[in-house]
């Protein structure tokens, strides 16, 4: 994982907080109350045990500044000197979240478990 990257999943990890955390408030509850909160899943897959996984897919990015550093050395009536210029630059990633739903008595789906998230998108 690049700098720049590790960088953002930092960032990204301090101000949102964990994903993981988040979808962990969901076992025992309805589904309809995750779909209430992010809208209706991308996906829904039935698993061989009986159980269902209901599939969110988000579009992340992140902007990071730019910084330029000048190093000058003065001469008399002149000056020297060099620029540095690092960062900048958009970069994008996917992430899946996944809750996973038992049928319960009302026809509906009880969230189980989930799949823990990457690590950029925790």
């Amino acid at each position: 994982m690049n700098y720049i990257k590790l960088s953002m999943v930092m960032i990204t990890v301090a101000l949102a907080g964990c994903a993981s955390d988040i979808m962990k408030t969901y076992v025992g509850k309805d589904i309809t109350e995750a779909a209430m909160d992010y809208g209706v899943p991308n996906g829904v897959m039935d698993l061989p045990d009986g159980r269902r996984a209901f599939i969110w897919q988000r579009s992340q990015s992140m902007a990071m500044p730019t910084t330029t550093n000048y190093n000058a050395t003065a001469y008399g009536n002149w000056v020297s000197g060099t620029a540095t210029t690092t960062g900048g630059g958009v970069n994008s990633w996917e992430c899946t979240y996944t809750l996973i739903g038992q049928k319960n008595p009302r026809g509906s789906y009880t969230v189980v478990d989930f799949r823990k998230p990457s690590l950029a998108c925790e």
